[in-house]
């Protein structure tokens, strides 16, 4: 992959690993919006466009970080991990010696190696694991479900999470994407909430309510915040949680916000706001961001997963000479849930 050049299938040496590294036979890679960005070579950032290359990315590399497959090969110092496993790849992959990485949250590292992003990932036959500490037994679920649990479910399960929201909050959740209708399961098995799911696309808004969303609202209806307060019983959300955080969902989250509430913004869509910077302690809210989870979470959430809890939605399949296809369906909206790619 190149910025903004179509992805290219290429011939390439199957790694051979050694010492604590796996090679993973992919059998299945999500399509993820991050792979979009990659793909795009940045972020808006409100004020200009934020290269990925200045964040250490360096082209040509195989994208896809939602990696499942079966080992098929191990170095001489893997333990716990034998040839034959089914196993999700933990693909948030950190230095191992910054402050973040030396208590386990590899996601939030000063200096990230992650697979698919910075170094080669999933969109591939065979995936060259660094690690196997980062590696998590699949069994007694579909393989192809669990790929999504690494980045858009782990996202969602890191986000709730952080909002604290418990059985009295009334959360309010903005995108039914496959992360939002991700974050409706995890809301309703965690925190058992009174879920408010907006969107703008009713469909999407349909199956977060069949999914465990309380109520739903479309946000270009012209009463869409009065319609949330009203569901908050008047005094506005305890926990927003906003999966596509662009300029209007976050002004919106802004308005419906309670005092004390928490705002955790998630999704990567981009741009800027203008902030009224008394309202901030006036009200003593916070402003959060959350960005995917560490490993022990993704087991976690596997564990939910395979208690049926939750239960990710894969929507489409597609082979690797339809990489291109994938991400630009992605880009126009096409997927509901999640796409993933089979090598």
């Amino acid at each position: 992959m190149e910025p903004e050049k179509p992805l290219e299938i290429s011939e390439v040496q199957t790694p051979k690993p050694t010492g604590s590294e796996v090679l993973v036979k992919v059998k299945a890679v999500g399509v993820c919006h991050s792979d979009l960005h990659l793909w795009e070579g940045g972020y808006d950032t409100g004020d200009g466009f934020m290269k990925v290359t200045d964040r250490g990315v360096k082209f040509p590399v195989i994208p896809g970080h939602e990696i499942v497959g079966t080992v098929t090969e191990i170095g001489s110092a893997v333990q716990g991990i034998a040839v034959g496993d089914n196993v999700l790849v933990y693909p948030w992959i950190g230095c191992g010696n910054c402050s973040a990485c030396r208590i386990g949250n590899d996601n939030v590292c000063d200096a990230p190696r992650s697979l698919g992003v910075f170094q080669n990932g999933g969109y591939a036959e065979y995936a060259l694991i660094p690690h196997f500490k980062f590696l998590a037994k699949v069994t007694g679920m579909d393989l192809e479900a669990a790929a999504s649990l690494a980045c858009s479910g782990l996202t969602a399960y890191n986000a709730i999470k952080k909002s604290g929201a418990t059985s009295q909050s009334n959360v309010v959740i903005f995108g039914a994407g496959g992360l939002g209708l991700m974050g409706v399961q995890i809301a309703r098995a965690i925190t058992n909430a009174n879920i408010i799911i907006v969107d703008i696309d009713d469909a999407k808004l349909q199956t977060a309510k069949e999914l465990g969303a309380d109520h739903s609202v479309n946000s270009k209806d012209p009463e869409a915040t009065q319609k949330i307060m009203t569901l908050c019983g008047g005094k506005g959300a305890d926990c927003v949680i906003d999966f596509v955080n662009a300029p209007p969902t976050v002004k919106m989250g802004l308005a419906i916000i309670r005092k004390r509430g928490t705002m955790t913004l998630v999704g990567l869509f981009g741009g800027a706001i203008e902030l009224s910077l008394v309202s901030v302690p006036l009200k003593a809210i916070t402003i959060q961001g959350a960005y995917t989870g560490n490993y022990n979470e993704m087991v976690e959430l596997l564990n939910l997963a395979k208690r049926g809890v939750i239960n990710p939605i894969i929507s489409k399949r597609y082979s690797l000479s339809e990489a291109n296809t994938a991400l630009e369906d992605l880009k126009a909206r096409k997927i509901l849930g999640r796409a993933i790619i089979n090598p």
